[in-house]
C-alpha cells in the first residue's frame, strides 16, 4: 500500500476531515510552504531525533519557523547528546526518508517505541500541516483530530516549552 494511502485510510476510518495539497517533491518546510501559501494552518517541522547510543527515539513537532535548541530539548527529556537519526534508522523506525518525516510515520512504528513531543506553542493552533508520509503532498488537519489520531494508534504525547 502506498504510504499516503495508509494515512488516508486511517484518517477516514477515524472520521477525520483533512485537506490535501499535491505538489512536486520537497525536502524542507521552506520548499513546502511555497506550494501551500494562503492555506489556513500552522506550518510544522517534524524532527526525528535519538540519543547518542541510539536507544531512545523522539518525534518532535514544532512550528516550521522555529529553530530547535538541541541542548534544551536534551535537558527536557533528560538525555545528553541529542542528535538527528540517520536516514537508515529513520527508515527502520518509522518507514520514512528525510524530507517526509511527520506525525503519520507513527503508523509504521510497530514497536511503539517513539516518544512524541509537541512544542506547547504549536498546540495552540487550530489546524496544522504535515506530509502524509509522502513529500509530494501536504495534509491539513485540525489539531484536535491530529491528537485523536495519535492516541488512536496507541501513542501518548507530551507538550513541552521550547
Amino acid at each position: 500500500m502506498e504510504a499516503y494511502e495508509k494515512v488516508k485510510d486511517k484518517l477516514e476510518e477515524l472520521n477525520i476531515d483533512f485537506e490535501i495539497v499535491k505538489h512536486p517533491p520537497v525536502l524542507t518546510t521552506e520548499e513546502a510552504d511555497s506550494y501551500i501559501e494562503g492555506i489556513d494552518g500552522a506550518r510544522t517541522k517534524s524532527l526525528f531525533l535519538t540519543n547518542k547510543k541510539k536507544t531512545v527515539y523522539y518525534l518532535l513537532i514544532m512550528d516550521g519557523q522555529k529553530r530547535l535548541d538541541m541542548k534544551k530539548f536534551g535537558t527536557i527529556t533528560g538525555t545528553n547528546h541529542i542528535k538527528f537519526c540517520s536516514a537508515n534508522r529513520l527508515m527502520d523506525k518509522i518507514g520514512l526518508f528525510p524530507g517526509a518525516v511527520s506525525i503519520f510515520g507513527l503508523l509504521n512504528n510497530v514497536e511503539k517505541d517513539v516518544q512524541v513531543y509537541f512544542d506547547k506553542e504549536i498546540l495552540l493552533e487550530d489546524r496544522m500541516s504535515f506530509h502524509p508520509n509522502d513529500n509530494t503532498k501536504t495534509i491539513f488537519i485540525s489539531t484536535d483530530d491530529m491528537l485523536k489520531f495519535i492516541e488512536s494508534i496507541g501513542f501518548k504525547y507530551e507538550a513541552i516549552e521550547l
